[in-house]
This record gives structure tokens, sequence and C-alpha cells, in this order.
């Protein structure tokens, strides 16, 4: 349907997992892609999977907690596709295991907060001035089911951080609307990535299922169809929602 028919997307942490399905969803329907990462061998099979189909992108690196980089991108992907049109602020992680809060480290808390909701704060930084300017952007974040739902053996220092993300895009939103520019939040719950069924047994996969209504763990192309409906003229009077992908596990 190409849906995004000459769009230029940064979508960052793309390298594996739910941004590198975004990614790959955003080229298929049009959209020119720039993907970022550290990982420069995993950053290029994302590539050269975008290629093989027809679709174009480019790749950039960075340390996605450090403005400079970001700017750097920025300019890099300016001078390669174009001005940013669409933003997919979705690098991040847990970088903590969970436990009581007490033990948690501040080497650790720091990390989390940094590379989940810093992280998603300086790319909207580096790339508002020139929605503004063009009265047009759309900006998606990621939050996850952890700021959704209490719960006692939850990653602390990652489910603060996305609870910022959350309330960062509904303040975002109410701000750069009148520019012509919308922000919405998409908070995935389990995500069988690559990593995750390394990490998840099949017995806890099978014992998560009873948590979800919809029978089953969710895959990062559930996640890649709501991030671009969000992205597309579909949603053009949406702002400011957090939407659950999730299967039915959390309904607020």
């Amino acid at each position: 349907m190409h849906r995004l028919k000459d769009k230029i997307a940064l979508i960052t942490g793309s390298s594996r997992g739910i941004g590198a399905a975004i990614a790959k969803l955003f080229a298929r329907e049009g959209a020119k892609v720039a993907l970022h990462g550290r990982d420069t061998g995993a950053l290029f099979a994302v590539l050269a999977d975008i290629g093989r189909a027809g679709g174009r992108a480019c790749q950039v690196t960075g340390d996605a907690t450090k403005f400079s980089d970001i700017e750097a991108m920025r300019r890099q992907i300016e001078r390669e596709l174009g001005p940013i049109d669409i933003l997919v602020a979705n690098a991040g992680g847990s970088f903590t295991m969970p436990g009581p809060l007490e033990q948690t480290t501040e080497e650790g808390w720091r990390a989390s907060i940094d590379g989940n909701l810093t992280a998603t704060f300086l790319a909207i930084k580096s790339l508002l001035p020139g929605m503004k300017e063009r009265r047009a952007g759309n900006i998606i974040t990621m939050s996850s089911a952890a700021a959704r739902r209490p719960h006692h053996a939850a990653p602390m220092p990652y489910a603060a951080a996305k609870a910022g993300i959350q309330i960062l895009t509904q303040d975002l939103a109410a701000q750069v609307g009148p520019y012509g520019i919308r922000a919405n939040c998409i908070a995935p719950e389990t995500i069988l990535t690559e990593r995750n069924r390394e990490l998840i047994s099949t017995a806890q996969q099978k014992a998560l299922l009873e948590s979800h209504p919809v029978r089953r763990l969710g895959t990062p192309e559930d996640v890649a169809s709501a991030a671009l409906y969000l992205a597309s003229d579909e949603a053009a009077w949406i702002a400011g929602i957090i939407l659950d992908v999730a299967g039915g596990a959390v309904m607020v």
C-alpha cells in the first residue's frame, strides 16, 4: 500500500529485534529508512534485507545517550536521505536484574535511565527543530508493560525509565501539536525477540501465556504493525496515546 511513500524515518536501536522489524516494515511501505545501532554487522544484515526487498536505507552508528553522536547521525541522514519525517525512538533495554530496590546499584540505575529515557529525550531534541521548521513530523516512543502495571518483581530502574518516556511523550504531544507534529508511545508486553527466545525457556513461555487473553506471546512484527499505524496518515488525528501491544495482558 506504500502508506509511508517518500517519508524518511529514523529508527534508533534497529540492528535487531523490534527495531529491525519496524525498519523492514517501514521500508516495505515506501519509507527511506535510517538504521541505527552499534553492531555494524547486524546493521548491515538488516540493510541487506531491505535492499533485497527493493527498499532504500542507510545506516548510522553512535551512542544514543550522547547528544553529539545523535547530532552527527542526524546530519549524516540528512545528507544521504533528506530531512527526517518520522522518528521511532526505540533504542533502550533493561540494564539491571529485578530485585529489592535497595540492592540496585547507582550504576545500574543510571544505565537504565540513560539508556532509555535520556536516549529518547536526546533523539527528540535533535530532530524537533527541523520538524517544527517544516511544521510536520511524527514521533513514536517506546515504553513497556513494565511501566503500565506495578509488580514486585519488576526491574524497577527500567520500569521507571519507561514510565518517564510515557509522560514525556504525552507532554510533548501537547506542546508540539500546534506545529503539525504528532507524538505517541507504544508499550509492548513480552515480545519474542531473538534475545528473548534465548533467555525465556519453552516452559516459561508456556506459563506466560496464561497472563495473556490472546493466547500467544508477541512478536517484533506485532509491534512493527502498531508503529506503522501510528506513523501513517490513518492515525492523523491520534496524538499523546500509550498503545499497549500486549495481547490483552494490560488493559488500562
